[in-house]
């Protein structure tokens, strides 16, 4: 991870210098030409950025083309479910709630007691010890304590709303898909709608030796995966690393479900740029986890999320009032960039269906949003969080 915080502090060094030679001239003489150093902080950030949107549309548009989640095979009866929380217990009561009559082996995950109608809560006590740390370690005591049958074990956020289940198809591990709701603030929840449009990509998932990520917040593992590969690993993406291995060591299967949770949007700007932070050094550190390829593709990824609102908030902008900062190679690849977060952002909206016209109405806001979206990356490249932490949930009632 130094190379990259390395190079995206020298980015916003060069940034931070232009701005100021753009502004007084006369204070960065002999320092720094100013033009040259922001040309190849934008050429740089939009040659990557164009690298990864292309990348997206291989995966999306290629590789995924024509995926439809396989057929179903199994059951509630045959699937144990497990949310996790620490003590939200009006949050969990309202997820256990929205779980269809038919699932009826529900377990609630506590790190201190609560009560919950409909499900049973086990609480991890203080004096279990692994490898594996906070949401993780949580899992790993369920996993070895919690004896089960069920041919699957499914893995909810205490946020994690599922109204409707189709059954699990004969997969390793089933990704159900997520649709986040708004909690509070107007730009973390259209963040997250950006981001619904720029996972499209999972569908192609399917058809790769590795899933590139994974949300833990929907996920079926089957149940002799899980005891083969385990969560006992100390990482701050609990459900990425736990994928990426299963997939490296265990050749597992992947499947993602047509099954939607509704999951909260994080309620502020500070609680969207912690999750993000989280995200983004969690992923760079299990990189260690992956084959070669894996981890220069992963982590090229990252770092070009990071850089991404430079395109269309610094190099469009200043093309359309007229400081041309470079040729009109560049420009064109920046309009077209900020086309595509248009069209994610647009394509996120539209999986909300009825809901789709209102959300709409925030195009004007995208490039904003996408900075909402990229910045906590940018954080965690710089300032990786030495703990989990987790994202704050409002409630139904709030």
């Amino acid at each position: 991870m130094k190379s990259e915080r390395i190079t995206l502090a020298t980015a916003g060094l060069v940034i931070a210098l232009t701005t100021v030679g753009t502004v007084a001239p006369w204070l960065t003489v002999g320092v720094v030409d100013w033009r040259a150093a922001f040309e190849a902080v934008l050429a740089w950030s939009t040659v990557l950025f164009t690298a990864t949107a292309l990348l997206w549309v291989v995966l999306t548009y290629v590789v995924g083309a024509g995926y439809e989640s396989p057929e179903s095979e199994y059951g509630p009866d045959e699937i144990q479910v497990r949310i996790l929380t620490i003590d939200a217990a009006d949050v969990v009561q309202s997820t256990v709630d929205s779980l269809p009559a038919a699932f009826d082996d529900v377990r609630v995950i506590a790190e201190s007691e609560i009560d919950v109608d409909g499900a049973t809560v086990h609480v991890v006590p203080e004096k279990f010890d692994c490898d594996a740390v906070r949401k993780g370690r949580a899992i790993e005591w369920a996993r070895r304590t919690l004896e089960t049958d069920r041919e699957f074990v499914l893995y909810l956020d205490e946020d994690s709303v599922l109204e409707e289940f189709s059954g699990l198809p004969d997969a390793d591990v089933v990704q159900f898909q997520e649709r986040p709701r708004r909690t509070g603030s107007v730009l973390p929840y259209l963040a997250d709608v950006y981001r619904m449009g720029v996972q499209l990509e999972q569908r192609a998932f399917a058809r790769l030796s590795i899933p590139l990520f994974a949300w833990g917040g929907g996920i079926a593992v089957r149940t002799s995966l899980e005891d083969a590969v385990t969560w006992n690993r100390e990482t701050l993406v609990e459900d990425t690393a736990f994928v990426w291995r299963a997939f490296d060591e265990y050749d597992a299967s992947f499947a993602l479900a047509e099954d939607v949770c509704r999951n909260e949007a994080p309620p502020s700007l500070y609680e969207i740029a912690q999750q993000r932070r989280r995200w983004a050094a969690g992923n760079l550190e299990a990189t260690r986890l992956l084959p070669a390829r894996y981890r220069v593709l992963t982590r090229v990824r990252n770092y070009a999320w990071a850089l991404s609102p430079i395109v269309t908030l610094v190099a469009v902008p200043l093309s359309v009032l007229g400081v041309a900062v470079y040729g009109g190679v560049f420009f064109l690849l920046s309009v077209a960039l900020a086309a595509f977060t248009l069209f994610w952002y647009v394509r996120g909206a539209l999986a909300y269906g009825r809901e789709a016209a209102r959300l709409l109405l925030a195009v004007p806001l995208v490039p904003v949003v996408s900075l909402v979206h990229s910045l906590g990356t940018v954080v965690g490249i710089l300032a990786p969080p030495e703990n989990f932490r987790v994202t704050t949930k409002v409630g139904p009632d709030e």
